[in-house]
């Protein structure tokens, strides 16, 4: 029962609150040794919180899931977890998590509480609108970047990454609508509701337009930025992020992929190369320069 109830934590999923680090990487203060601890100890706060959200997901949908031909095998929909363990563990995990986080830092709860309520309210209204559900997403992925700026003394980091942050969430939003129409067809409106508002033509006209912005908001992030080198050197990172956001809209167009961009983060050889070459670069403009 355990191993079920981790699993419907979505261990694979933390991946994505790695964006918390963005704070602590950006205003170069990464080997600060209280800084790097507090962001540690945020991130896994934020795994916990983000793992509640996902036991309220399967809860909520747990009938829809088990229509899925993939979600019906999570441990809710084919009762290989117990609805009278999961919502117990929940609370509990939930509480926890809460009072750890305003030990914490203060402002630091109140990013994670606001995260908690936003995602309720995706789980059981917000991710039935179109197109609202994708910018629910982003705005995840913001709080997400915010929470690791109440963490630390922030002196250097700037606003530019908050707008970069929502496009490349919507970005990858809009790639895994997609990813789930095309794997769905003609019954995705059963399994997502919310995929009856969208076409496959429509989502390629959403993924250009965020696609192209995204390219365009980060190059001016590395020219503009006040807290960069004088000498531009971010620029050099930008090739790295063409690369990742073209290799992740050939996985969706091509290979059919998408549905989860978190499995694609951990599986796709050339992506994870890019994303590592990137770090490097931007590690090398902060620290070495």
């Amino acid at each position: 029962m355990f191993r079920a109830l981790l699993k419907t934590m979505r261990p694979r999923q933390w991946t994505k609150n790695v964006f918390l680090f963005a704070a602590l990487i950006f205003d170069q203060k990464l080997f600060h040794l209280t800084a790097a601890l507090h962001t540690a100890f945020g991130f896994v706060l934020f795994c916990l919180i983000s793992s509640v959200v996902y036991i309220l997901n399967d809860l909520i949908d747990i009938e829809a899931d088990r229509q899925h031909p993939e979600k019906r095998k999570r441990p809710l929909p084919s009762g290989e977890l117990s609805v009278t363990v999961a919502i117990p563990a929940t609370v509990l995990l939930t509480l926890v998590t809460l009072l750890l986080s305003y030990y914490l830092a203060p402002a630091f709860a109140a990013v994670i509480l606001a995260y908690f309520i936003l995602m309720l309210a995706y789980s059981v209204w917000l991710k039935h609108i179109p197109i609202l559900d994708v910018l629910v997403i982003a705005a995840g992925f913001v709080l997400r970047v915010h929470a690791g700026v109440t963490l630390i003394h922030v002196a250097r980091f700037s606003p530019w990454m908050y707008v970069v942050m929502t496009l490349l969430a919507l970005y990858l939003g809009f790639g895994k609508r997609r990813a789930e129409l095309a794997l769905l067809a003609a019954g995705a409106g059963s399994h997502r509701r919310v995929l009856d508002g969208y076409t496959i033509p429509l989502l390629d006209q959403f993924i250009t337009i965020v696609s192209g912005t995204t390219i365009v908001a980060y190059s001016l992030y590395t020219f503009f930025a006040p807290n960069l080198p004088a000498n531009h050197a971010m620029m050099l990172t930008i090739p790295f992020v063409l690369y990742s956001i073209f290799r992740y809209l050939y996985l969706i167009q091509v290979k059919h992929s998408g549905g989860a961009p978190e499995e694609i983060l951990l599986s796709d050889r050339p992506l994870q190369i890019a994303i590592l070459l990137w770090g490097l670069a931007v590690l090398a403009v902060f620290y070495a320069s």
